[in-house]
């Protein structure tokens, strides 16, 4: 069941969820993965802090938790949620644990040394990479491509040749 849809509700047999009403079929299917909980980190995305990692310690409400970064150089602060976005890492701390705590369990989770490993990370410092280039790199990369290209199509060629020679052969 897990794998078929439907185009409607009506088309979904009674027999397989025959207490529930048609309409909430697929509720059991998770659409998150990533949920604001005490320990995950979040990578900030814009504001005074742009750029750096952040544990969440408590939810204040529903708009903002306190946070604390401390192996990135945030101090414990009230932060909204929009300007954060959740990564998949998680921590073992305790409700509003102290800083010195969250240090040394980000510190025995790698959370530092996983984030520079993540494509995530990469994709960040390529982009910060490629606006600090000047005209004379942009030049330099087009040149680069222009032949990498040039030799992928001289050996596609090269094949290409090879397999019409040993079909009319065959």
């Amino acid at each position: 069941m897990r794998g078929k849809w439907y185009a409607s509700s009506a088309e979904v047999p009674r027999s397989f969820y025959p207490g529930l009403p048609r309409w909430c079929v697929f509720l059991s299917d998770q659409v998150f993965k990533r949920f604001v909980e005490i320990g995950r980190v979040a990578f900030v995305a814009f504001g005074p802090h742009e750029g750096k990692l952040v544990t969440i310690v408590d939810v204040i409400d529903q708009n903002r938790a306190l946070v604390d970064g401390p192996c990135t150089g945030v101090r414990r602060q009230a932060m909204p949620f929009k300007c954060m976005q959740l990564t998949d890492y998680v921590i073992k701390i305790p409700h509003s644990a102290r800083q010195k705590f969250v240090r040394r369990a980000w510190e025995k989770a790698e959370i530092s040394k996983k984030w520079t490993e993540s494509s995530w990370a990469k994709k960040i410092e390529a982009r910060q990479k490629r606006a600090k280039m000047n005209d004379f790199d942009r030049f330099k990369v087009m040149k680069a491509k222009k032949m990498r290209n040039r030799i992928i199509k001289r050996e596609v060629k090269k094949l290409q040749k090879a397999a019409s020679t040993t079909a009319k052969k065959a």
